[in-house]
C-alpha cells in the first residue's frame, strides 16, 4: 500500500501538535513531545504521544499508531502503540539494548501499562532534531480505511561551546545554544571580527509550510571588547536579515553577551526567496553570520515581565563619556496599544560593578521625562540603567550601555535588551 504524507502544522521546542487532521471522519489534534526539552546530564527522556478530539479537546480512545522516530537521518525505533486512553508515554534510556514493557500480541503493539514502555537509544545525548513518523492502524477501535501518515518535528535543544584566537592570539570563549538543529561548523575571524556558524536545514516548501521559527544564541564574554559593540547586522546564507531578527541580551547571563537569531517564517522564505533571485537554487544549509556595525537606532525598547509596559529610551549625546553631560529620555507606554502611560511614577538607578551610583525618583506626568548624569572620570565601563517600581509596582526592566574615555581609541555605546526582553524571546519563538 502507498501511503500519503501529510506534514505537521510545525515542529517546536520539545513539543509539535499537528491540528485538525481527519482520521476516518474525525477531525483531532496529533501531539508529540519530548521532555526535558534541553540536552543535559539526564539519563532518561520521556516521549507522549496524545490523540484529542479537535472540537472538544477530550482524548480520543482506544487507537493504534504505527510509530517511527527518526534522527540525523537514521532510524531510531518502529513500533506499533496501543492509545488505549488517547496517550502513549515512552522512556528513552540513555543505553543500549532491547525495547521492554507490555506488548499484546493480539493486536500487535506495545501496551501503556504500569509497566513502563522502555526503549534504550543514545541518539537523545546530541539533541537537535527529532522527525516522527505516524500513522493510524485502527481509530475508536476501527480499521482505518485510508491510512495516512503524519510528520511532526520535534527540537531538543543543543549547547555548543568553541575556543577561538583574538587578534593578538588570546583565547576567546564562544558559546551557542540552538533551538532547531545542531551546528555544524563555527568560526570567529579576528580580522574582520566577524562570527559565522552553520546547521543543516531543509529549504523546501514541505518544511518551510510549518510555523517554524529559528531561534539561534550566540554567548561570547561581555569583556571581549572587540564584539561589545552598538548593534550588529545579520545575515542568512549572505542575505542581510531584517532588525528584527538580531536583538542584544545583557542581562540573562551576567558576564556574557548573548546576540539573538530569531527567524520567522516570513523571514524564512523571503531569505529562499532572496537565494533563489542571487542564483542560489538548493543550499542544504543555513548559515548564519554576525558582523559588527556602529549605528545606534533609537528608541532602545523593553517590555516589563508581565508585558504590560514598554519602556523606550534615548540617550545625548550617543557617545557617553565622563565629565560630559548625559540626557536619557525615556517613556512608559502601554505595551499592547503603544500609547504613553501618564502619571508613571519610577526610580532611576544606574549601576556599575554590581554597585549602585545613582538613583532619582520621579514621576512621568505625560508618560515620558529625562534624567541629566554627568559621568565622573572613574566612573568608565559597564554601565546598567535600570527602571524599577514602575507604577509604584513591582515591575521593572533594564538596559546597558558603555560609558568610555574621552581619549580612549574605541568610543561606543554598549545597547542591551532587558532579561525580561530575554525571557519573552525565549516565550515567543521556543
Amino acid at each position: 500500500m502507498t501511503i500519503p504524507i501529510v506534514s505537521a502544522y510545525g515542529h517546536g521546542l520539545g513539543i509539535d501538535t499537528i491540528k485538525s487532521i481527519n482520521v476516518n471522519g474525525k477531525k483531532i489534534d496529533l501531539t508529540t513531545q519530548i521532555s526535558p526539552s534541553d540536552v543535559s546530564d539526564d539519563s532518561k527522556k520521556i516521549i507522549n504521544i496524545i490523540v484529542t478530539d479537535a472540537t472538544s479537546g477530550q482524548n480520543v480512545m482506544n487507537s493504534i499508531i504505527d510509530l517511527g522516530l527518526y534522527h540525523e537521518g537514521r532510524l531510531i525505533f518502529r513500533e506499533n502503540f496501543f492509545l488505549d486512553d488517547g496517550t502513549a508515554t515512552i522512556e528513552i534510556e540513555n543505553e543500549r539494548g532491547e525495547i521492554s514493557g507490555h506488548f499484546d500480541e493480539q493486536i500487535n503493539a506495545w501496551l501503556d501499562t504500569e509497566t513502563p514502555i522502555r526503549i534504550p537509544s543514545v541518539s537523545f545525548q546530541s539533541g537537535g532534531l527529532y522527525h516522527f513518523e505516524i500513522t493510524f492502524k485502527t481509530f475508536e477501535g476501527q480499521l482505518v480505511s485510508s491510512p495516512m501518515t503524519y510528520t511532526a518535528d520535534v527540537t531538543i535543544a543543543t549547547n555548543h561551546t568553541y575556543i577561538m584566537k583574538d587578534k593578538v592570539g588570546n583565547d576567546v570563549p564562544f558559546g551557542i545554544k540552538s533551538y532547531y538543529d545542531k551546528i555544524t561548523d563555527f568560526n570567529y575571524d579576528p580580522i574582520t571580527n566577524t562570527i559565522t556558524f552553520e546547521m543543516p536545514f531543509d529549504w523546501s516548501e514541505k518544511n518551510i509550510s510549518h510555523p517554524l521559527v529559528v531561534h539561534e544564541e550566540v554567548h561570547f564574554p561581555k569583556e571581549f571588547i572587540d564584539l561589545f559593540v552598538p548593534s550588529y547586522m545579520g545575515k542568512a546564507n549572505g542575505i542581510d536579515l531584517f532588525k528584527s531578527s538580531v536583538t542584544i541580551d545583557d542581562y540573562s547571563v551576567e558576564h556574557e553577551r548573548i546576540v539573538h537569531f530569531v527567524l520567522s517564517q516570513d523571514n524564512i522564505r523571503y531569505l529562499k526567496q532572496a537565494q533563489k533571485a542571487a542564483g542560489i537554487e538548493s543550499p542544504e544549509n543555513l548559515v548564519f553570520t554576525l558582523e559588527v556595525s556602529d549605528k545606534v537606532v533609537f528608541p532602545v525598547i523593553a517590555m516589563t515581565k508581565n508585558e504590560e509596559v514598554q519602556v523606550d529610551l534615548s540617550w545625548d549625546p550617543v557617545t557617553i563619556e565622563p565629565g560630559k553631560n548625559t540626557k536619557f529620555i525615556f517613556t512608559f507606554r502601554n505595551a499592547m496599544t503603544g500609547e504613553p502611560i501618564r502619571n508613571t511614577s519610577y526610580d532611576f538607578i544606574l549601576m556599575q560593578g554590581g554597585s549602585e551610583i545613582y538613583r532619582k525618583s520621579g514621576n512621568a506626568q505625560i508618560g515620558g521625562g529625562f534624567v541629566d548624569y554627568t559621568f565622573s572620570e572613574g566612573q568608565t565601563g559597564q554601565t546598567s540603567i535600570r527602571f524599577e517600581r514602575i507604577g509604584g509596582t513591582d515591575m521593572s526592566t533594564e538596559f546597558g550601555v558603555m560609558v568610555v574615555p574621552e581619549f580612549g581609541s574605541l568610543a561606543f555605546i554598549v545597547l542591551s535588551l532587558s532579561l525580561i526582553s530575554a525571557l519573552l524571546i525565549g516565550k515567543r519563538f521556543t
